[in-house]
Formats: C-alpha cells, sequence, structure tokens
C-alpha cells in the first residue's frame, strides 16, 4: 500500500511536472496508461540531410523542449501541422500589445513561422486612436459600447491602422520573418446603423485569396479590422468582431487573443483562469457576481463563436510572451476555452452506455488489445468485485476513466484503474475535461 501522502507526490511527479493539480495534465495520464502501446503517440526523428530550413526548424524545435517535454512540443507539432496552414490560427493583437510589446510579438511569430506555421494576424489600434484623436481635439464617442465613427475619426482611423500595420510588417521582416500587409481588401461589410454609429460596419463577406494567396507566397498575413462596402466605402469594425468573423470563415484550430493580462481572471479571488469548458460551466460561471460588462460579454461572444466551429477548435487568451507555452504544452500558460463535452460520473453499472463502454474499451484499452482480458470479464468484476468505483467519461465515450477504492467501505487510497482516451479526445483536449472533474473527487490516486 502507497501511503496517501506519497501516492500525491507520485502523482504530482508523474503527471504534473509541479507542486499542484492542473486541469491540463490528463493529456500525460492518458501517456501513461497507454503510450507504449499506441504507435500515434511514438515520436517522429529525422535523418539523413537537411536543407538549411529544416536544420533551423529543428533548431527552433529543440528551443521549444525548454517550455515542455519533447512529447508535448512534437505532439502538438503534428497536430497544429495536420490542417491547411490557414486553419492553424487566427490571432487577434490589441492596439496596446503593438505599443508595449512589439518586439516580443515579433519574436513570438517568428518562432511560429519557423516551425513552419503560419497564423493569421489580424491588430486593432484603439488606444493609438484615441491618442490620434484627442491631439486632434476629437472627443472618442460610444454607443452600447461601439466606437461612433464619423469622417474625421475614419480619417484618423484608417492613417492609424496602416501606420501600425506597416510598424507590426517591418518589425517582423527585421527578424528575417517575411509578413505581407493587408490593411484592407479582405473585410466586405455593410454599414451596421449609419444614422446611430456613422462609419461603422457589419462584416457579410471574408475575402479568403488574399490571405490563401499571402501564405502561398510564404508570407504571414497581416490584416486590420476595417472594411469596405460593395461600392468601396471604407468602414471600422471592432477587432474583436472582425477575429471572430474571419475564424467562422476558416475555422482554425485555435483563435489566439493576445493581451497584457495574460488571461481572464477570477474576479473575487484574483487567481487567473485556467480552462473553461463551457458545455460544462458556462451556465454556473455566468451567475457568478464578477462575471459582468465586459467579462461576461467576451465570455458570451466566445460562446457564439466556439458554437459554430468544429469541437476541435479552441480559444486561448494569453499575452505575446507567453503564447510559445500556451500552445506547445499541456498546461499552457494562459486561459484555454472549449466546449467540452458535457461529462459523467457514474458509480453503478446499469448508470452506463454499455454498448459504448464497450466499445471504447476494445478500441483503446492496451490489456483488452491485447487479449489478456475480455471486455466481459471486466464488466463483470466491475459489477460483482468487491470494490466500489466511480467511472468517468464524456457523452461520446471517447474517455473513460474508473477509480476503484480501496476496499468495499471505500476507506483507503483511490486507485486510477484506467485512463483510456480515443487520439481525437487527447488532441481536443477532452482527457483535461475528465481529469478536471475526477481530481476534484481524488485529489490523491494511485494506479
Amino acid at each position: 500500500m502507497i501511503p496517501r501522502s506519497a501516492a500525491a507526490s507520485l502523482a504530482r511527479t508523474a503527471l504534473y511536472r509541479s507542486t499542484t493539480l492542473s486541469a491540463r495534465t490528463p493529456l500525460v495520464a492518458a501517456r501513461l496508461v497507454s503510450a507504449k502501446h499506441s504507435s500515434w503517440r511514438d515520436i517522429k526523428h529525422y535523418s539523413g540531410s537537411a536543407t538549411p530550413a529544416q536544420s533551423e526548424k529543428e533548431t527552433i524545435t529543440k528551443l521549444l523542449y525548454n517550455i515542455g517535454s519533447r512529447k508535448e512540443v512534437e505532439q502538438y507539432l503534428r497536430h497544429f501541422s495536420s490542417v491547411e496552414s490557414q486553419k492553424f490560427a487566427v490571432i487577434k493583437v490589441g492596439g496596446a500589445v503593438l505599443t508595449d510589446e512589439l518586439d516580443t510579438l515579433a519574436s513570438a511569430l517568428t518562432f511560429l513561422n519557423r516551425v513552419g506555421l503560419y497564423p493569421i494576424v489580424l491588430h486593432g489600434a484603439g488606444p493609438q486612436l484615441n491618442n490620434l484623436l484627442e491631439k486632434a481635439g476629437v472627443v472618442p464617442d460610444y454607443h452600447d459600447g461601439i466606437r461612433i465613427t464619423d469622417e474625421k475619426t475614419l480619417e484618423v482611423a484608417r492613417k492609424v491602422f496602416m501606420s501600425e500595420n506597416l510598424k507590426l510588417v517591418e518589425a517582423l521582416e527585421k527578424m528575417g520573418t517575411r509578413a505581407r500587409p493587408l490593411p484592407g481588401g479582405v473585410f466586405t461589410a455593410d454599414y451596421l446603423d449609419r444614422e446611430k454609429y456613422g462609419f461603422v460596419g457589419r462584416i457579410t463577406g471574408v475575402n479568403k485569396d488574399v490571405i490563401e494567396a499571402s501564405i502561398r507566397a510564404g508570407a504571414l498575413p497581416i490584416l486590420t479590422s476595417l472594411a469596405e462596402t460593395p461600392a468601396g466605402q471604407i468602414l471600422n469594425v471592432n477587432a474583436d468582431v472582425a477575429a471572430g468573423e474571419l475564424a467562422r470563415v476558416l475555422e482554425p484550430l485555435k483563435i489566439v487573443y493576445l493581451n497584457e493580462k495574460n488571461g481572464l481572471y477570477n474576479g473575487e479571488t484574483g487567481k487567473k483562469i485556467d480552462v473553461i469548458n463551457l458545455d460544462e460551466e458556462y451556465d454556473e460561471l455566468l451567475k457568478e457576481p464578477w462575471v459582468k460588462y465586459g467579462t461576461k460579454l467576451k465570455i458570451k461572444e466566445i460562446k457564439e463563436l466556439l458554437d459554430h466551429l468544429p469541437r476541435s477548435s479552441s480559444v486561448a487568451i494569453i499575452s505575446a510572451g507567453h503564447l510559445h507555452k500556451e500552445l506547445f504544452t499541456d498546461s499552457g500558460a494562459g486561459t484555454l476555452i472549449r466546449r467540452g463535452f458535457k461529462l459523467f460520473r457514474h458509480n453503478a453499472l446499469e448508470q452506463l452506455d454499455k454498448d459504448r463502454l464497450r466499445k471504447i474499451l476494445e478500441k483503446e484499452d492496451p490489456e483488452v488489445k491485447s487479449g489478456h482480458v475480455s471486455v466481459s470479464s471486466y464488466l463483470h468484476q466491475l459489477e460483482n468485485g468487491n470494490q466500489k468505483f466511480t467511472a468517468y467519461g464524456d457523452e461520446p465515450y471517447e474517455v473513460l476513466a474508473v477509480v476503484k477504492s480501496d476496499d468495499e467501505s471505500g476507506s483507503g487510497v483511490p486507485k486510477l484503474d484506467k485512463f483510456i482516451a480515443s487520439k481525437a479526445a487527447v488532441l481536443n483536449n477532452v482527457t483535461d475535461n475528465v481529469w478536471a472533474l475526477l481530481s476534484k473527487d481524488y485529489p490523491s490516486l494511485t494506479w
């Protein structure tokens, strides 16, 4: 018998590489249970001659090992590289980041490009615009959170967006990264309400060809949120809204909002929120007294966005300096928001879907696949054994975890009997959701 304290220490050492439980770490747990039996987790080694570009990519990849394990980094690289280039990530950059963290941002984007990734970058310029309007004697005016844009404001906005766009492109090219300025020509729009808001647009179309042409030419596309009517009138669009519309068309794996705070924070505890699983937590989250105003609006907008995207898509709110850790490690660095699935927690076999339970055991359980145990015998053991058990999983049974108590009374150190998952569940972070639920009930486990 391993003492509870030793078991907790073992779990922290093996699963987390830190002293605290993390909602993002079950990916490692899944590996511990079945990695040696699953070829898709094998590390790909490269040999033979390499071009300078390949050598540089390998060097950059090795540098990523400083922020995460080799398995983590290479798994995420394979995941991000498995889709078309324009489906990797849409990164929305706040105007304040361009002012205060330009070099850090350019370095982070260069890093991604060096490993063969092409994030689509869309930036705002709110603080810069307010500053120039103030100098011009124009008082910024808002209605329902939307900037009222008259002719003078639009004139200044066009100049600011062009200036900030070129500033980011030049910073990237100084680092040897090809970038293409796209201050216009991407978004088509109609007036949102000309009488009420002036020259503010409601996006009606996205020209993917301009973006894809940039990527084919080997250049990072750098966009602004300015749109045009079919007649050619420039309209101002909120950058967050434009990033959302872009994501709906491209359906990327990641939608990243860069801010200086490095995530969302609990308004009562002041602690950064690591993960939000919308299907499981959304309703209760909105009832929290600190979730109001801009925070509530942001969460609602993200839910609406993710509801229309594949479950493989997720949103990250992070600072430029921590972008790599957020993208390439299980623990992340900012706030990860995803749809997830409704989860279950059952302690009786009759509560489980037998057909789906059998399917995941046959497909993912190493003991069943090797013939050491049959599904029927395992289910019989659960139903008639002396140990109480709790089974955890998601609605489609892509993940299954079984925790057994030490004896019939439930005392002693609980044992993690199984933690199995499909490849899709791991890559879509469903394992994280299940682990977060499990770890609330069992902060200490043996296996």
